[in-house]
């Protein structure tokens, strides 16, 4: 009798260990599991872009894409080759990189030289408050703005010598270029900028 009542005794002993051992198990597995999803929600926070911050980015991305291709093709073929690949290519490279970053993408001018590139009423407004602060000698600050249930973010487009190929005064394009222009653009209207003007601007529409 003695020697049922002692192994009883053992066994319930072995039994609150292993309940023990199981339950801090548990609590651990729980901690382990509540670490991970803190880590993963800090993450998150870390890769949530805001938009003027995504915005900014395509921009870039699109700018360095034509201006790659647009540096190849003044070498290839010279600055009246750059206006033949403006006229063919530039829309298709910025819709492909549009379609990249899932985000409407334009380029937008108050003196544009394809009509599809013309800035309606509140484009324009953006480009004369930038005008200003470029002749105010501050830097341009972008803008971003809630439209239609979407982020609609706008950043200037300055221009370099590179672009007086094509777009400085006449005693800057060539006679090459100019037949070109004339060919494929009979309303141009962006011609006679100097470096550091405001050539227009990148419009990005981007869902919330």
């Amino acid at each position: 009798m003695k020697n049922k009542i002692l192994l009883y005794f053992l066994l319930l002993i072995a039994f609150a260990f292993g309940s023990k051992s199981c339950m801090n198990e548990e609590n651990k597995s729980k901690k382990a599991e509540n670490s991970t999803t803190a880590v993963k929600e800090v993450l998150s926070e870390k890769d949530v872009k805001s938009p003027l911050e995504k915005g900014k980015e395509i921009a870039q991305a699109t700018q360095a894409a034509l201006g790659k291709n647009l540096v190849q093709a003044i070498g290839e073929s010279g600055t009246a080759g750059a206006i033949e690949f403006c006229n063919i290519e530039a829309i298709p490279i910025t819709d492909s990189l549009a379609n990249i970053h899932l985000a409407a993408v334009k380029r937008v001018s108050d003196k544009n030289r394809n009509p599809d590139n013309a800035a309606n009423e509140a484009e324009l407004a953006y480009i004369n408050e930038a005008k200003n602060q470029l002749a105010a000698n501050q830097s341009i600050k972008p803008q971003v703005k809630d439209q239609d249930g979407k982020w609609l973010a706008y950043f200037p487009i300055l221009t370099n010598a590179m672009c007086l190929q094509c777009h400085g005064k006449s005693d800057q394009v060539s006679k090459e270029a100019l037949a070109k222009i004339e060919a494929h653009y009979p309303n141009d209207k962006a011609l006679g900028y100097g470096e550091n003007e405001l050539r227009g601007i990148w419009v990005i529409e981007m869902e919330k």
